[in-house]
């Protein structure tokens, strides 16, 4: 079955950054669209980042455009969130998510496969 390992996560100062990783297995990982969502305590899931089977298409949530970066290597399997500048706010549970279909991107009941996340905790 799919399975979705995120790493990277960890305890960073305000400013600093981090780079995510999410390790596929279990499925074709270039026929899978693949996005970033967070969650925060007492908060819904909200989306991150998105990006196309072969990297043509990416989307950003406004809150984190211009200080994040989705990548992916499909040699590799794997997803990547860099992230840059990072505040307070950006203190979450951050999930990896995969989908074959991929026609709504930006939310997550596009998606149809989760890895288990991984915490970031941003210091102000």
């Amino acid at each position: 079955q799919v399975q979705l390992v995120e790493s990277g996560g960890g305890l960073v100062q305000a400013g600093g950054s981090l780079r995510l990783s999410c390790a596929a297995s279990g499925l074709t990982f270039s026929m899978y669209g693949m996005g970033w969502f967070r969650q925060a305590p007492g908060k819904e899931r909200e989306f991150v980042a998105g990006i196309t089977r072969n990297g043509g298409n990416i989307y950003y949530a406004d809150s984190v455009k211009g200080r994040f970066t989705i990548s992916r290597d499909n040699a590799k399997n794997t997803v990547y969130l860099q992230m840059n500048t990072l505040k307070p706010e950006d203190t979450a549970v951050y999930y990896c998510a995969a989908d074959r279909i991929f026609m709504a991107p930006t939310t997550a009941a596009g998606y149809g496969n989760w890895g288990q996340g991984t915490q970031v905790t941003v210091s102000s």
